[in-house]
């Protein structure tokens, strides 16, 4: 192996646990730095006032769902590549990585092209006055311009990770955070010959600070020929590999978008209540995201980390790799409960200082703090099936529950729970897709034969 070639991590040696903590420690510090994105924008326009706050959450829901879109080429290129990678076809890696990259680009100009049409009727559908609709489709239109580099930035990042290096990534992207926090306030609030902006600001920072990313990682393609080179972008797509790619991804992308879709109906049953309670899940989902990220890390690293153990059929590292995620996720979810339950006004106070605010907030973080060890749970199996390249159970059982949020929170807030019923429905469904998908992961072990063989093996040199 070349030294060039050398860059590619292999996941199917070494102890499980310190594998797949090395992987998931840079995605996990990647997705804060995604997640800082928000927390800044939120910090600097909850000093303009809730409002604001109200109208960047709900233009968010499109960014978000942006999301499902982008995940239909990057679990194909991130299971693509650690299936190739861990099977010692380099070629195959680079083929799903031409591949993910031509739907990207296609998918985003189509979906961005769609946001800037149709922005009125999207975001009218919240009923929030038109003074915050307002702000929020010029957030939507300036956020549309910039979603190639938007979308094409988990690409780099899934190739990368697929491949074992998920250090990378995170230096990039934590050059676009520190990028995003320079110029949040000098576009936001003005400076200078730059006039004050405020919501448009925080559209307008986050795009330059991705396209700075965008750079960055194309500098970086161009020192990694065992995955970058000879990729030929204009060359006609393999309608095979396409398929592929697609039968992997979309069950994930369904799940993504439904959740996202599910997400506005809930939020426009909480806008009832008024623009407040908006902003306070808008925040409060911001800051629970604290947990959900952290296991979202562990999440990547078990789909990595899985992927090449299952294409180098190494079952006895299938098997443990998986107890091994469960118990870090769990830790983690336990942690969460406790921070959310314990701790949940000086958290929100940092980002709307506002009395009534932070009571309501308060309440939130607490009704959340519930469901997060399972929370946790669900998060690492669905990486779990990931890595295999069974996308559809994680989605299965997201997609019910998800949609369970709907009747639930409309029964449930019609009682003396009001708005807190809303709230409860949400945590009551997140620990019921915890437990069920586990258990449906657990049974997979059971009874699929590779690793099933594995298993009474391993138990018949235990019993001696």
């Amino acid at each position: 192996m070349s030294n060039r070639e050398s860059r590619i991590v292999n996941l199917t040696e070494g102890g499980i646990f310190s594998v797949l903590t090395r992987l998931a420690m840079p995605i996990i510090a990647t997705s804060f730095v995604q997640m800082a994105y928000n927390l800044t924008d939120m910090m600097w326009v909850g000093r303009v006032g809730s409002d604001a706050v109200a109208a960047v959450g709900t233009a968010g829901f499109f960014t978000w769902l942006a999301n499902a879109i982008i995940l239909i080429p990057k679990v194909g290129a991130e299971v693509g590549v650690a299936q190739s990678v861990g099977g010692g076809e380099l070629p195959e890696a680079r083929r799903y990585v031409r591949h993910s990259f031509q739907m990207i680009v296609m998918l985003a100009v189509l979906y961005a092209a769609g946001l800037i049409v149709f922005r009125r009727p999207l975001l009218s559908f919240f009923r929030l006055g038109e003074a915050i609709e307002s702000a929020s489709r010029t957030y939507l239109v300036i956020v549309a311009l910039g979603m190639p580099f938007f979308t094409a930035n988990p690409i780099f990042t899934a190739i990368l990770n697929g491949s074992g290096d998920s250090s990378t990534p995170f230096r990039i992207n934590s050059v676009g955070l520190v990028l995003n926090i320079i110029l949040d306030p000098f576009f936001i609030f003005g400076l200078g010959p730059i006039p004050r902006l405020e919501v448009a600001g925080a559209a307008t920072a986050t795009v330059i600070a991705q396209m700075a990313v965008t750079a960055l990682f194309i500098w970086e393609a161009r020192r990694r020929p065992e995955l970058f080179s000879g990729l030929k972008f204009t060359a006609k797509p393999d309608p095979v590999l396409l398929k592929r790619i697609t039968k992997m991804g979309l069950p994930v992308a369904v799940q993504s978008g439904l959740f996202t879709f599910i997400s506005m109906v809930v939020a426009r049953i909480v806008a009832q209540w008024g623009a407040l309670p908006i902003a306070v899940q808008k925040v409060g989902s911001q800051i629970e995201s604290i947990s959900w990220l952290t296991v979202g890390g562990f999440q990547s690293a078990m789909s990595a980390f899985i992927g090449q153990n299952y294409g180098g059929r190494r079952w006895e590292r299938v098997y443990k790799g998986y107890f091994t995620g469960l118990s870090i996720a769990g830790s983690i979810g336990v942690v969460a409960t406790l921070l959310l339950a314990l701790a949940a006004e000086p958290l929100f106070a940092i980002f709307i200082p506002e009395a009534e605010a932070i009571a309501l907030g308060v309440v939130y973080l607490r009704i959340l703090s519930v469901s997060q060890f399972w929370m946790a749970v669900e998060i690492l199996t669905a990486g779990a099936f990931i890595g295999q390249g069974r996308t559809a159970p994680p989605a299965i059982i997201s997609i019910t529950f998800n949609a369970l949020r709907i009747p639930g929170a409309l029964l449930l807030s019609a009682t003396s729970l009001g708005l807190k019923g809303v709230w409860w429905a949400v945590s009551i469904t997140s620990i019921f897709k915890g437990l069920i998908l586990a258990g449906w992961y657990l049974r997979s072990l059971y009874t699929n034969p590779a690793l099933s063989d594995f298993r009474r093996g391993l138990a018949r040199s235990e019993s001696n």
